[in-house]
């Protein structure tokens, strides 16, 4: 029997769509993670991958019938057009149906070069590939959509980048890895064939609603812009910075994908950046929402000439599509905020409440996880020290009275809810995590991998972040925000 059973439906459009891939050899493959629990909600044969995956997911063991492919697509980096890009260190394997009907791809990413790496050597840093794997499964966990981590492994080869380090690839699962850019691909080539194969393409995996209809394809612009919008406000509600939002790196699934520079904020500020590239702050935190409505734009450029004959009205058809990015972001936020907070009824007055308290810890120079934590604990319910609440969220500011003042006024504005505090406390605690994953604690994590080839801390932080809404006794070090010693200010590529 095959080993997955892949089948290959991108593999199907015209061969200028990707490239054939072989995945470099890897001297000693050894799979130091395996996602179980994600392997059997694939339907595949977790005790075979137990035994063959280390081969597979190196790249050393070739099935039949993968795909083994590196998908073209091009992209604006930092603002700036790049007509080709592709897969520059990644191969689909294939696609698997899951026992739900989905269908997923299967990606080794770090595996080696491609027809696209541009001189690159196409491998990953075992460094990234632990941070990927992190951040990838805390996302599921926080219950945001993202690509997934199947396996991981180290190939036993060194990769130079300042100094040599060890190597890994990682086993990445996916909606697809159809992006903003694959369309830019064959829009930049004046390819309207290859837009429409695409389009129809995207529509048949992702959106088969659609199939059929007359205007399926701005139909599908606005589908595309309201997955995006949620994503967006689900990331502002953790305060994730993906760090590196390229065109390329938006995928139309509605998935986040591709955790290169990405870090959660400890102190919250707005305009917080940490990814060492960007050097003007374009892809700082409170930019996301515009940035995500920027690579919609240029999405809805590649579609133009699917909106329609006349150019005129095909453009007011994507500017009406992209104005209304803007209100379901707006939207979806403020749901996403107003659970943090416990508003359970919408009022007129819920931004500016939501705005002060952002106010406040960035003057006060509050964790952001911390502080949302500390509030629900403040919500009350029958066996609530509020005292000790009060203190305990007090402490997070810098401005301990100012803090006292807002949670007071919090309180009243609160009064006349027809919901009891246990009740509210209850809501709260499914939107605000007691655990993240801080980035001195995945820094400790790489370094003890990477260093003593220790990989008990990075199974441990994974068994943590995998309940992060509960708290889970003797595990305080990883709700804590960092020492001033131990603050991780800028994060990297790696790759």
């Amino acid at each position: 029997m095959p080993l997955i059973g892949f089948d290959n439906s991108y593999t199907r459009l015209p061969e200028r769509f990707y490239a054939p891939a072989a995945a470099a050899s890897a001297s000693e493959p050894f799979m130091f993670a395996f996602n179980e629990p994600l392997a059997k909600e694939l339907g595949l044969d977790v005790a075979l991958l137990k035994r063959e995956g280390a081969a597979l997911f190196s790249g050393n063991l070739k099935p039949d019938d993968a795909a083994n492919v590196a998908l073209a697509y091009a992209g604006h980096q930092f603002g700036h057009f790049v007509p080709q890009l592709g897969d520059g260190r990644a191969m689909l394997l294939g696609e698997v149906t899951t026992p739900d009907g989905r269908h997923v791809d299967i990606q080794l990413k770090g595996s080696g070069p491609t027809r696209f790496s541009r001189n690159g050597d196409g491998r990953a840093a075992l460094g990234p590939v632990i941070r990927e794997y992190i951040v990838s499964e805390a996302m599921h966990a926080l219950g945001i959509p993202t690509t997934r981590s199947l396996a991981a492994v180290t190939t036993g080869d060194a990769v130079y980048r300042e100094q040599a380090q060890p190597g890994g690839v990682i086993a990445r699962v996916a909606a697809s890895h159809i992006r903003v850019g694959t369309f830019q691909y064959f829009a930049a080539r004046g390819d309207e064939e290859g837009v429409k194969l695409l389009a129809d393409h995207v529509i048949s995996r992702h959106y088969p609603e659609l199939r059929g209809e007359e205007d399926r394809y701005i139909r599908l612009f606005e589908a595309i812009a309201a997955r995006q919008a949620a994503l967006i406000a689900k990331w502002m509600g953790v305060g994730f910075i993906h760090g590196v939002m390229n065109t390329d790196n938006m995928a139309i699934s509605g998935e986040t994908i591709d955790y290169g520079p990405c870090a959660f904020m400890d102190a919250y500020s707005a305009t917080k950046t940490f990814s060492s590239i960007d050097r003007n702050r374009r892809y700082a935190y409170a930019n996301q929402p515009g940035i995500g409505q920027w690579n919609l734009a240029r999405l809805a450029e590649c579609l133009l000439p699917l909106f329609g004959d006349v150019q005129e009205e095909a453009m007011e058809k994507a500017n009406a599509a992209l104005r209304t990015y803007g209100e379901r972001f707006q939207a979806e936020w403020l749901k996403v905020m107003r659970a943090k907070l416990g508003l359970v009824r919408e009022r007129e007055d819920d931004l500016k409440l939501i705005q002060s308290f952002l106010s406040l810890m960035e003057e006060g120079e509050a964790d952001f996880t911390l502080a949302f934590l500390r509030l629900t604990a403040a919500a009350g319910g029958p066996s609530a020290d509020f005292e000790l609440a009060d203190r305990e969220l007090r402490g997070e500011f810098n401005a301990p009275d100012a803090a006292q003042i807002w949670l007071d006024g919090w309180r009243h504005y609160l009064e006349g809810d027809s919901i009891s505090p246990e009740d509210r406390k209850a809501l709260m605690q499914k939107a605000n995590p007691v655990y993240i994953p801080r980035n001195h604690r995945i820094e400790e994590t790489i370094r003890a991998a990477v260093d003593d080839g220790d990989f008990s801390l990075f199974e441990a932080l994974n068994r943590v972040l995998a309940r992060p809404y509960e708290q889970q006794a003797g595990f305080e070090r990883y709700k804590a925000a960092p020492l001033n010693h131990e603050i991780v200010p800028r994060t990297f590529c790696g790759t």
